[in-house]
């Protein structure tokens, strides 16, 4: 049985927790029955807020809406910057993109640079569980194999997830989800030299193994406002035999505080919506996922140390 929802349904549960991360600035309330912007609500008054990291004006982040330089093409490829979202049009208002799912009591951009769609790449690296002769583990209530991947821990907000970032403007999809697992898990961006020519060529070789996209779109992020919002791209790299991933030494960098292999179970709790890919996955592999599959889906449990 398949508990995978549409974000729609999942109503916003992480893009309206407070304080909103890095702040003491607490959401209007959006009761799950006014989530939905088809719903009126006259007396809708979201607090605005905008990190002063992200009003700084960075690289990586847009001018505030209004801005006399400013004038930004919603819904397509503006310049290098991809503005489309994976979910299809979003309604523009006064200006601004409106949350495509939803109200989440927050106005502005929050932590995030982009007005509208921020897009992040989220390599699910996996592998097979074995023992010390080799031979892959089966969970001994499911009698299914178990599989693992490689978790961070992030230095943000202490939750596990999958070793992912932001899309580059003008990047592929394919060269970010490879820079973004070397920097997060591998600590590639400490490396010189021949360390960092070998550590290249045994990405390359991880990353033209069997994959497949998990999910393309709309992320239940709690960064997100009404008017930005994660979206990503989730490709799984599968090393069957695990000689690839025994040539790479994990090492966190950039914004994970640690990192290591974890079993997949309907038991683990992730950041944003990576336990759903994760789960997705395990069920495209026909691996261990649930210890009692007819009961349907069950609350995650804290990763040990």
């Amino acid at each position: 049985m398949s508990c995978y929802k549409h974000p729609k349904e999942n109503l916003h549960n992480k893009a309206r927790t407070s304080p909103y991360p890095g702040s003491k600035v607490d959401r209007s309330e959006v009761p799950n029955n006014k989530v939905d912007w088809s719903t009126r609500w006259e007396d809708y008054s979201p607090v605005e807020y905008t990190a002063r990291s992200v009003l700084a004006g960075p690289q990586w982040a847009d001018p505030e809406i209004g801005d006399k330089n400013f004038s930004p093409k919603f819904n397509e490829k503006d310049g290098k910057v991809e503005r489309k979202s994976q979910n299809g049009t979003y309604v523009v208002e006064n200006g601004r993109p409106r949350n495509p799912v939803g109200r989440t009591g927050i106005a502005g951009r929050g932590l995030l640079g982009r007005w509208g769609p921020n897009h992040a790449a989220d390599p699910l690296i996996t592998r097979w569980k074995r023992d010390g002769s080799s031979n892959k583990v089966a969970h001994p209530s499911s009698g299914r194999n178990i599989l693992q991947f490689i978790a961070i821990k992030r230095k943000d907000c202490g939750e596990w997830a999958i070793p992912g970032g932001m899309v580059d403007p003008g990047e592929k999809l394919s060269a970010a989800l490879k820079r973004e697992f070397g920097e997060e898990a591998l600590n590639s961006l400490q490396k010189s030299g021949a360390a960092k020519e070998e550590l290249e060529k045994q990405l390359n070789r991880l990353f033209s193994q069997d994959h497949f996209v998990v999910y393309k779109g709309y992320v239940d992020d709690p960064r997100n406002t009404d008017n930005a919002w994660m979206e990503t791209e989730a490709v799984n790299y599968h090393d069957e035999s695990g000689e690839t991933m025994d040539n790479l030494p994990l090492e966190a960098g950039d914004d994970a505080g640690k990192v290591k292999w974890i079993d997949i179970s309907e038991k683990l709790k992730l950041y944003a919506s990576h336990a759903d890919f994760v789960r997705m996955v395990a069920e495209k592999r026909e691996a261990h996922w649930s210890e009692h599959p007819d009961l349907g889906c069950h609350g995650g449990t804290e990763i040990k140390e």
